[in-house]
């Protein structure tokens, strides 16, 4: 029974650098078949994990590919100049591991449910997204020396359309043919302190509703036949999650207030992580183990993260557009 509860209150998370964290905590060893290399940008810090191969990819529970994320605090209380910096660092992130073809088009998805707020982070994206097909297929255009052919939909969620997400874009993409796809969708993070604070890149797709718990089939090359990048920011923490972050910092303001070497110090120092899960089941069991939190004042910050991603994604795709363009038109 205690295992089972251990396997329940693992952290949670769609990062990849937070599953290399977990697993240097568990065994104290790097994790064979993965890079990274970090890089601070002024207030941002740049972390690039690639999982290179199988064992990489199995111990990481991560598919073989890059993941960048972008972290800083001042996201959540962006001002509009660190929301310029955000776009331009986001777009140089992402033009870097687009796929270089000529002529490339590109269908942008917003995953997620725009009536709530922690979820909405895609389809606001792509309310933003400077789309373009319609256009080439007005005047009949193959090419543009400023712009690419750039489509964009949020498909909604299963619970209030009945469809399958994969189904609905692979639908899309097998009629509309773009040659990549960007899907946009809110995240889950293991850590409070990256909640609405980080943005990440990855080549491998994404599984619609894994922050919550609720995976579907996933959006990826194997499934839609085209690349897949995704982009997404960890909105919500499980229950859990928060809880043993919370003891984590209560033993830790304890252990200061405490003399070094005596026992009440050695006995919040020895306090093993089993036990920790058994006080967040004691506490959480009585409600429900599915608990999750967001931040109050989501909404601002979902419509600055939304205008970020959406400028980075319009920037990057678009030859001819620049930070000037999208706040001056895009809104």
């Amino acid at each position: 029974m205690q295992g089972w509860w251990n396997v329940m209150f693992q952290p949670k998370t769609d990062l990849a650098l937070e599953a290399r964290e977990i697993h240097r905590e568990q065994s104290r060893e790097e994790v064979l078949g993965v890079s990274v290399d970090k890089q601070e940008v002024g207030d941002v810090l740049i972390t690039r994990v690639e999982v290179l191969n199988e064992n990489g990819a199995n111990t990481m529970g991560k598919p073989i590919g890059k993941y960048i994320t972008l972290e800083s605090g001042s996201l959540r209380k962006a001002d509009a100049d660190f929301k310029d910096e955000m776009s331009k660092l986001l777009a140089k992130e992402l033009k870097a591991i687009v796929p270089k073809k000529e002529k490339i088009k590109a269908l942008v998805v917003g995953l997620g449910n725009r009536d709530v707020t922690p979820d909405s982070l895609g389809p606001k994206v792509v309310s933003k997204i400077f789309v373009t097909r319609h256009l080439f297929k007005l005047y009949n255009k193959e090419k543009d020396i400023d712009v690419i052919e750039m489509s964009a939909v949020s498909p909604g969620v299963m619970g209030t359309t009945g469809l399958e997400i994969s189904e609905v874009v692979k639908g899309i993409v097998d009629n509309s043919k773009p040659d990549i796809v960007i899907a946009v969708d809110a995240l889950a993070s293991r850590k409070v302190e990256r909640i609405n604070s980080t943005i990440q890149i990855s080549t491998t797709g994404i599984v619609p509703g894994s922050g919550i718990g609720n995976e579907r089939r996933a959006l990826d090359k194997t499934n839609l036949g085209v690349s897949v990048i995704a982009i997404g920011v960890p909105t919500v923490v499980d229950a859990a999650t928060l809880t043993s972050d919370t003891i984590e910092m209560v033993i830790e303001a304890f252990s200061k207030q405490t003399k070094v070497g005596s026992q009440f110090y050695n006995m919040l120092r020895e306090l093993e992580k089993e036990d920790k899960y058994e006080l967040i089941k004691e506490v959480l069991e009585p409600y429900s183990a599915n608990i999750i939190v967001t931040p109050k004042g989501v909404d601002e910050i979902i419509t600055n993260l939304s205008q970020i991603i959406a400028n980075g994604i319009n920037i990057a795709m678009h030859p001819g557009i620049d930070l000037k363009d999208v706040n001056r038109y895009i809104h």
